[in-house]
């Protein structure tokens, strides 16, 4: 399908495929008025607009329910073990164990099932993210998975829309990276917290894990902008060391810098046991 055929769907076609890219029915209902769209950046981008500012948590929630659940053995097994990719490992049945009763944990904790991003990572890495993301509050959890959902529905426009053009979308407004100085080399599964000051206190609204070369390139989700202000990006590198089993000095990192702009950020953090650097790269 191409932009132009997606534009001429009569309202109830319209309707099935956007909820099936997204199961909130205010959106949907908001994302009809906003036809014809001109390119596929624009159809993200009024995405985008719609689902951050004229949604709300009732919206995010019901979008979120209509997710399959996978939480459990039979389900996680088919998904991470079933089939081995180039790029993600097959998962041992610990580590299958451990995500279901971890996902278990954190559906009876916030009351909506786990919403990632789930494209290319491994079931280790799904395992830490539920985990770090179990400390979260409710409200952290609710912005972080409505980041998330949002990612997904862009991947299932270019799903949707085949015959598209979508190498005109910007990436992730804000990215990372973390080297390793004492050994020379990335420093990967490392658990990153982006954060913002709400009434004086920091609240988390995305999460990611450093990958192989030690990036997180997706913390937020295509063409969003950061509002301009103060934000805090928190690194986990107490856990990095110690999984190596080397004493660190600085059980996280904090790096707070200013969004002033709609340009692209990119924070790296270099770190050794004993001493850490950071500057704004490009």
């Amino acid at each position: 399908m191409t932009i132009k055929a997606f534009n001429k769907l009569n309202k109830e076609e319209k309707k099935k495929q956007l909820m099936s890219c997204c199961g909130s029915s205010t959106w949907a209902g908001l994302m009809i008025k906003q036809f014809p769209f001109a390119d596929e950046t624009d159809l993200v981008n009024a995405a985008t607009d719609v689902w951050y500012n004229h949604c709300n948590s009732i919206d995010w929630l019901e979008s979120f329910a209509h997710h399959p659940r996978i939480g459990d053995i039979k389900s996680l097994t088919k998904k991470f073990a079933g089939k081995e990719q180039a790029s993600v490992a097959a998962a041992s049945k610990k580590t299958i164990a451990a995500l279901a009763d971890t996902n278990a944990a954190y559906e009876s904790k916030f009351g909506f099932i786990f919403i990632v991003c789930a494209t290319g990572r491994s079931a280790t890495e799904m395992l830490r993210l539920l985990e770090d993301r179990l400390s979260n509050t409710i409200g952290e959890e609710l912005h972080i998975a409505m980041g998330e959902q949002m990612k997904i529905s862009i991947l299932r426009f270019q799903k949707l829309i085949t015959e598209g053009s979508w190498t005109n979308l910007k990436q992730s407004q804000l990215t990372t990276h973390v080297l390793d100085t004492s050994a020379g080399r990335p420093g990967k599964d490392i658990s990153i917290r982006l954060q913002i000051p709400v009434n004086g206190v920091w609240q988390t609204i995305a999460q990611g894990i450093t990958n192989e070369d030690g990036r997180v390139g997706d913390l937020l989700p295509a063409q969003k902008k950061l509002a301009h202000g103060n934000y805090k990006l928190v690194f986990d590198t107490g856990s990095y060391f110690a999984a190596q089993k080397i004493k660190g000095f600085y059980p996280e990192v904090e790096i707070q810098f200013i969004v002033f702009d709609d340009a692209h950020y990119h924070v790296p953090l270099l770190i050794n046991p004993f001493g850490y650097s950071t500057y704004r790269g490009s």
